[in-house]
């Protein structure tokens, strides 16, 4: 009779570890016309701190431009503490890169928008992520990077 492994979740804490915003060309930004560029960068870490205990960081860039000019910049870098037990590796790594961002992005989302709006700009909502396709697509080009390597 096999044993049956008891997998266990649970979020120990969510904060946010760094944020940033700048507005380098203000208040001369907000005389001209406000066409805005957007440009989003996001960034998924992870590390463990101890036995089934794991640290995820979202980092979430908006750079907007107006003509050639930074509108702003912000960033914000929103982490979570996790207890990740009884996953198998396979498992393990889609739970770091997928589950986990899934539960920080909302709260960096909500931290760039107040932000964006705090330094007087319109307010900016991020479409929400599909971390489970950005996950399968890390792998594909993980497997695709192995099998460039095993050919050389």
């Amino acid at each position: 009779m096999s044993e049956e492994v008891q997998k266990n979740f649970v979020i120990q804490k969510i904060y946010t570890k760094d944020i940033s915003f700048e507005s380098p060309n203000s208040p001369g930004i907000f005389t001209s016309e406000f066409q805005p560029e957007l440009s989003i960068d996001l960034n998924v870490e992870s590390k463990g701190l101890e036995e089934d205990v794991y640290h995820v960081v979202v980092r979430v860039t908006a750079t907007t431009k107006v003509e050639d000019h930074t509108a702003f910049l912000c960033e914000v870098e929103q982490a979570g503490i996790f207890t990740l037990a009884g996953f198998n590796e396979a498992e393990m790594s889609y739970m770091l890169g997928a589950q986990c961002p899934n539960v920080l992005f909302p709260y960096a989302r909500e931290a760039i928008s107040d932000l964006v709006t705090r330094g007087g700009f319109p307010q900016l909502l991020l479409e929400p992520v599909n971390f489970e396709s950005m996950y399968q697509e890390h792998l594909q080009q993980a497997q695709a990077g192995q099998a460039e390597a095993t050919e050389q």
